[in-house]
């Protein structure tokens, strides 16, 4: 596969929001100095007032902790993965901060749609990690009980959709949610992520097109990393940037440093403020960058030198929250480690507990389709529980 190359000294874009055609080129960490990109944090960990979104100290620091967990839990699970113990895992590297800064902002009522790297914000949202282990294990305390890969997670009581993995197909679920809730007159916004890559599916322009006719309150939340798997950023559009695609559908767009944990968090509540309103969707474009690969079972050395990744560390999001933590409430590397202890000590304690609870059992593939199982089902059942089992299954 032939390669996008950039030079690390790429001016930036005079203005990103020009609607006059230019040549595609691949992401790059300049993209956001663009005068056009919302961003808050500086780098010597002041903000900007311009955006400030005026967060408390206690809400900068709750933030701060919920994205070194996440960073944890997705280091934790990779290793799991690879000794066996999981089957599969998709995470947020790098992304920590477009995806808790974004959901940060909702409210109880609002409701949230995922795509599959938002494991950060359903436990944001209230989903106990003891659950969400449980789901990367698959086992019969499994909210979705062994029917879905490792990190297919739901959180009704959370107001969190369940992820699914076709690509695109949540966009217009979080509009039709949305619709409903406006018919009703239920005072509610959903908030729906994807990547860049869905921007290619008839879902992503059939949500916008509704969603801007009809005024729905939904917040579309394009997570341009860099990468749809293997393909870059400049083989998915020849458009300037993914914001502009709000405008042929009357959807108003902005582009935000999705690494500036205070700029994502300056947007989306704008975003929901004005769905709030009733003024209707919006589009965000949160440019950041995935460090990791697809998932466990990518090779990113494949198609991406690790060079690339060294300009876009220097962005990372975790390490320019801790720059204004310092600068502000003298954060120290012994806070950090307090942190770290702990959340270690809570992911093995579900760990534990997971791997000690059964798979689902074969009952449990017949329910949850009909009320009353019919008595074609029934009997499929007792056969299948009656009959020869493959070695090492057991009954179960």
């Amino acid at each position: 596969m032939s390669t996008a190359t950039y030079s690390t000294d790429r001016p930036p874009n005079v203005s990103g929001a020009s609607l006059e055609p230019q040549a595609a080129v691949a992401r790059h960490p300049l993209d956001t100095c663009a005068d056009d990109v919302i961003k808050v944090l500086r780098d010597d960990g002041s903000l900007d007032p311009a955006h400030d979104p005026k967060l408390a100290p206690s809400e900068v620091i709750a933030l701060y902790r919920a994205m070194v967990r996440v960073r944890q839990l997705d280091e934790r699970l990779v290793a799991l993965q690879r000794q066996g113990r999981i089957g599969f895992h998709i995470g947020s590297l790098g992304e920590e901060a477009a995806v808790l800064g974004s959901v940060s902002a909702t409210r109880p009522q609002d409701w949230v749609f995922p795509c599959y790297r938002e494991f950060g914000a359903a436990l944001w949202r209230g989903l106990p990690l003891q659950r969400y282990i449980d789901n990367m294990f698959g086992n019969a305390n499994d909210t979705v009980k062994g029917r879905q890969m490792p990190d297919h997670y739901t959180y009704r009581e959370g107001h969190f959709g369940s992820v699914s993995s076709p690509i695109g197909t949540q966009i217009t679920q979080a509009v039709g949610f949305a619709w409903a809730a406006k018919l009703r007159r239920d005072e509610l916004a959903t908030l729906v992520y994807f990547g860049d890559g869905a921007t290619s599916s008839s879902d992503f322009h059939s949500a916008l097109n509704f969603a801007g006719v009809f005024k729905v309150p939904v917040v579309f939340f394009c997570r341009n990393n860099g990468w749809a798997i293997s393909v870059p950023t400049e083989r998915q559009t020849s458009s300037n940037t993914f914001a502009c695609k709000g405008v042929a559908y009357g959807v108003p767009a902005v582009r935000v440093d999705g690494n500036d944990l205070f700029a994502v968090v300056k947007v989306a509540r704008d975003a929901i403020a004005r769905a709030a309103r009733g003024e209707g969707a919006t589009l965000i474009e949160a440019m950041t960058y995935r460090l990791s690969g697809h998932s466990t079972s990518d090779d990113p050395k494949a198609y991406r030198p690790d060079a690339w990744l060294d300009p876009w560390r220097r962005l990372d999001p975790i390490e320019r929250l801790r720059r204004h933590l310092e600068r502000t409430q003298g954060w120290t590397e012994a806070q950090d480690r307090e942190i770290e202890v702990a959340v270690d000590a809570e992911v093995k304690a579900c760990i534990a507990v997971s791997e000690k609870v059964a798979p689902p059992s074969l009952d449990s593939m017949f329910e949850d389709v009909y009320a009353e199982p019919p008595w074609h089902l029934v009997e499929q059942r007792e056969q299948l529980k009656a009959g020869p089992r493959p070695k090492g299954h057991g009954g179960r």
